[in-house]
């Protein structure tokens, strides 16, 4: 599909697919996922379990890795029979999957195009500059300017736009609570120069699939 043919704004919260803000506290999360049912799965079964590859639990790790584990785990199980304690756990074993994914897919590497177009279809997991004081102390409105491309936060794009000035945007949901930026969003500036796009968020985007 060719960036003409795509809708103008997408909001992936007003179709009601994205779970509310959650606060990982010092805890580094590694990915969203939401199903047609929008259940809120359990970040802390990929904290306490995810550890045998790449993925450190609250030492951070890697979206995709996070999707592999997914995978052979046969899913994972709903937050609140697995709850989130911001810290690093023992593995609970024989959790019933409440959401599972076959696989996953990359985004063409800086490519704000491609990027559009996987976010028109779903919400889509993309790594940023999370350490860069741009994003660090943003509190509202479309953030512009300078920030770092050194990825270590992921956060989840669920959609796009325009604002009544005319710059486009990049719609993001944050893990940092409520309190933080938009109620827990942010709008960050799309199609800019840098072909890595704001905060490095067009270099390492995936997306899990049914």
């Amino acid at each position: 599909m060719s960036i003409d043919a795509l809708p103008t704004t997408v909001n992936w919260r007003t179709k009601g697919a994205v779970t509310p803000v959650k606060d990982q506290g010092q805890c580094e999360g590694i990915v969203k996922l939401s199903t047609s049912n929008l259940i809120s799965l359990s970040e802390q079964e990929l904290v306490d379990c995810d550890v045998k590859g790449e993925d450190q639990g609250c030492e951070g790790g890697l979206m995709d890795d996070a999707f592999k584990f997914i995978i052979k785990n046969g899913g994972l199980t709903k937050e609140s029979s697995y709850p989130y304690s911001a810290s690093d756990g023992k593995c609970k074993s024989g959790s019933t999957s409440a959401a599972t994914i076959k696989s996953y897919e990359d985004v063409p590497t800086n490519d704000e195009g491609a990027l559009m177009k996987a976010v028109a279809s779903q919400p889509v997991s993309v790594a940023v500059d999370g350490g860069a004081m741009t994003f660090q102390f943003y509190s509202g409105g479309v953030m512009t300017g300078s920030c770092g491309t050194d990825l270590d936060h992921g956060i989840a794009a669920i959609g796009y736009g325009t604002t009544s000035d005319g710059t486009k945007y990049w719609l993001l949901k944050n893990s940092w609570d409520t309190s933080w930026g938009e109620n827990g969003f942010l709008r960050m500036e799309k199609d800019i120069a840098d072909k890595k796009g704001m905060c490095g968020l067009a270099m390492e985007p995936s997306y899990p699939t049914a």
